[in-house]
């Protein structure tokens, strides 16, 4: 299919609402790594880089779908909550929006910044809602590499969330993220394993601080 706005299909939502209806964990070797918040977290041994691919599936409580889209699209709000964030904005660049996020890493590790694009749809499956938003690195020449900062430049971000009937979100998410440099892969590996729950949570008390009325 053609490349929506922002350089995403329409088959890349759907495949990720898929997911959320029916996980996709057969013909591959996902293995689980942990349960956590209601949460289960998989990953899959990715051989070209030595690092892991993640889907977590689940249900995050007291977050309904619409209040957890708001409060993971709101960067200035994320500012607030993650600690990790050192700078965050939007800029248009070549007639699209494009995200700058740079991380804190700890000392003597350099700082890593991203560059990519995102978009937020609304789907409807079944007569419910379904919010679906995807991230992917990309490269614009007005937001070139900083000295002592280092570039992550594969980095793919998918979330599907719908009702869970009650006051929650089932959810589902996609993650892969390369920071590059001279980290071991086991460090990296050991981060995102234990980063993961660590977002989620701050995401969940991020929903129940959330100042705006949704």
């Amino acid at each position: 299919m053609d490349p929506a706005e922002g350089g995403f299909s329409e088959e890349q939502f759907w495949k990720a609402c898929a997911e959320l209806q029916q996980p996709a964990l057969l013909g591959a070797d996902w293995e689980r790594l942990v349960e956590a918040l209601g949460v289960s977290v998989y990953r899959l041994y990715d051989q070209e880089t030595g690092l892991y691919k993640y889907k977590v599936f689940g249900v995050l409580e007291d977050c309904p779908p619409a209040l957890l889209a708001d409060v993971y699209m709101d960067l200035d709000y994320r500012k607030q909550w993650d600690q990790n964030v050192c700078e965050l904005y939007e800029k248009r660049c070549n007639g699209e929006t494009v995200v700058y996020w740079e991380v804190n890493y700890p000392f003597p590790m350099s700082n890593r910044d991203y560059v990519y694009i995102r978009q937020q749809k609304e789907l409807e499956v079944e007569g419910q809602k379904v919010y679906v938003i995807l991230a992917q690195s990309t490269s614009v020449p007005q937001l070139p590499e900083k000295s002592g900062v280092i570039r992550v430049k594969q980095y793919e971000q998918s979330l599907a969330i719908k009702s869970d009937g009650k006051k929650g979100s089932k959810v589902f998410m996609y993650y892969f993220d390369n920071p590059g440099g001279l980290i071991p892969s086991w460090i990296i590996n050991w981060a995102a394993e234990s980063g993961i729950p660590s977002f989620l949570s701050g995401l969940v008390q991020a929903c129940r601080k959330y100042p705006k009325e949704t």
